[in-house]
């Protein structure tokens, strides 16, 4: 990760205190919405579509590459108690 993308991030992070501890997804800056809270864990939050959205324009996969890629290695990774979570808007048909 570059220096200015670790300096904004921890920037952004001493700006809400209360979420310390907060995993964020590596790459996905775009796509954050938020903060909550899993139980006691601060968790960061993330559009799901947007998050799809940066894998197909910044790595060029199609729209069924990205899903497949995202639900199995993003989604499917679990990091802990603070692992982030992906909030879709609208649900798939």
């Amino acid at each position: 990760m570059g220096k200015m993308k670790d300096k904004a991030i921890e920037e952004h992070n001493e700006e809400l205190q209360g979420f310390h501890g907060a995993l964020l997804a590596d790459g996905f800056e775009d796509a954050l919405i938020g903060y909550g809270f899993r139980f006691n864990h601060p968790v960061a939050i993330y559009d799901y579509d947007k998050c799809l959205e940066v894998l197909v324009l910044r790595d060029g996969m199609t729209p069924d590459e990205a899903i497949e890629f995202f639900d199995f290695n993003v989604i499917g990774a679990y990091v802990g108690e603070s692992t982030p979570v992906y909030m879709m808007k609208h649900a798939r048909r």
